[in-house]
């Protein structure tokens, strides 16, 4: 079946988004379609100013035999600007406030299209580096790390603050919460992670870093290496963090339970990047 170039345009962009950062040969699209490799490549100079004109992401092409086109999730500056100034007027909601100066922020991760956002926003910051699999601690943090995985192609896993006795063996340290002093738990499944893997790691909220902290020992403890951390939110800390080198779309800086009172502002997303669209 001979496929006309808006048929080609169409399918083409769906398969592209749906395997982000995966090299795909101009050979499989050329057979698919039943069309010239130059008709291709033409196909994917539209799809490339296309992405890159929309904010959606772009197309790298590897030349040579083993060759092809990758997309990559990107965003731009503007897009990532308008993006987290609604987010953070959403945290700042007064109504959020919980007895103890918690914030209710379920219903932020349970919307897909913020979700969704949130996702390829994280994604699209660490885009550029090798990484083999994302990890986030039970439980809100579970629905983000889904999504950045998602916008990255790889697997996500999931540390649980108890053993699982479906999970099999199990690799177990102790951590001490960077805010409250207490000395916890975590662990993972052996069958989760391969040694040497690349990790990202990404949870909803960071305040002095200590759970990030034992989940970067955690790592250790199957010789993996950090490829990086991104959180949704970070909360203002007076002592040394534990955490120096992450991501966060939004900062925390002041509760005010009495007041009712939230003042938030945009995190170090912006800070040292220069691979927006």
């Amino acid at each position: 079946m001979k496929f006309r170039r808006s048929e080609r345009l169409v399918d083409m962009t769906h398969y592209l988004m749906n395997h982000p950062r995966e090299l795909v040969s101009l050979t499989y699209f050329s057979q698919c379609y039943h069309s010239a490799k130059s008709s291709i490549s033409e196909d994917l100079v539209i799809i490339k100013d296309t992405f890159e004109n929309q904010g959606i992401g772009t197309l790298q092409t590897l030349p040579g035999a083993a060759g092809g086109v990758k997309y990559i999730p990107r965003v731009k500056k503007e897009h990532a600007e308008e993006f987290i100034n609604r987010l953070c007027k959403l945290i700042a909601d007064p109504e959020r406030l919980l007895p103890g100066g918690y914030l209710f922020m379920t219903d932020m991760l349970g919307d897909p299209q913020i979700l969704n956002e949130v996702g390829k926003h994280l994604a699209s910051a660490v885009s550029d580096r090798e990484i083999d699999v994302v990890m986030t601690v039970a439980t809100k943090g579970i629905p983000i790390a889904q999504t950045v995985a998602h916008h990255l192609n790889v697997p996500f896993i999931v540390v649980r603050r108890d053993n699982i006795a479906m999970e099999g063996s199990t690799v177990s340290i102790s951590y001490v919460s960077g805010s409250s002093k207490r000395l916890q738990m975590m662990s993972l499944s052996k069958r989760s992670l391969k040694e040497n893997a690349k990790v990202l790691i990404v949870d909803d909220f960071m305040k002095a870093g200590g759970t990030i902290n034992g989940m970067v020992n955690l790592l250790a403890e199957f010789n993996a290496t950090v490829a990086g951390t991104a959180v949704l939110v970070e909360s203002e800390f007076d002592e040394e963090r534990l955490v120096d080198d992450y991501i966060s779309l939004i900062k925390l800086t002041d509760v005010n339970v009495r007041e009712r009172h939230i003042n938030v502002s945009p995190g170090n997303y912006f800070s040292d990047r220069s691979d927006f669209l």
